[in-house]
């Protein structure tokens, strides 16, 4: 059990904040994974991917049991967001370690610009 413990904690932590705000896993997962684990970027980017849909698929079942979901604009932005993943995904494989830092740290700054504004 103490093995997993630091995978736990960041399970912990990333499931939180994706039930809490409905989103931000991957920005507290990847660099978790990185840091804390040693996880190689291309494969912590990759396994997010994993750890963000179970999650991401209970927060869906919490809050349409507690609140009213806007189903059209859901349905719509996921076709949207299939056809983004599959470009993405294609694109993880061809882009080096250090950009695909500097594109996701560029992603988490203007995330961040745009919550405390």
């Amino acid at each position: 059990m103490v093995k997993h413990g630091k995978q736990l904690a960041i399970g912990l932590i990333t499931g939180f904040a994706n039930g809490l705000f409905g989103s931000g896993g991957g920005t507290i997962v990847v660099p978790a994974m990185e840091r804390f684990l040693g996880v190689e970027e291309h494969k912590a980017h990759a396994t997010a991917i994993g750890i963000i849909l179970p999650l991401s698929l209970l927060s869906l079942v919490i809050y349409c049991w507690k609140t009213d979901v806007a189903w059209s604009i859901a349905l719509w932005a996921s076709a949207g967001g299939v056809v983004g993943g599959l470009v993405g995904a294609k694109l993880l494989s061809k882009i080096s370690g250090i950009w695909l830092h500097r594109i996701f740290g560029l992603f988490m700054i203007a995330a961040s610009v745009r919550m405390i504004l």
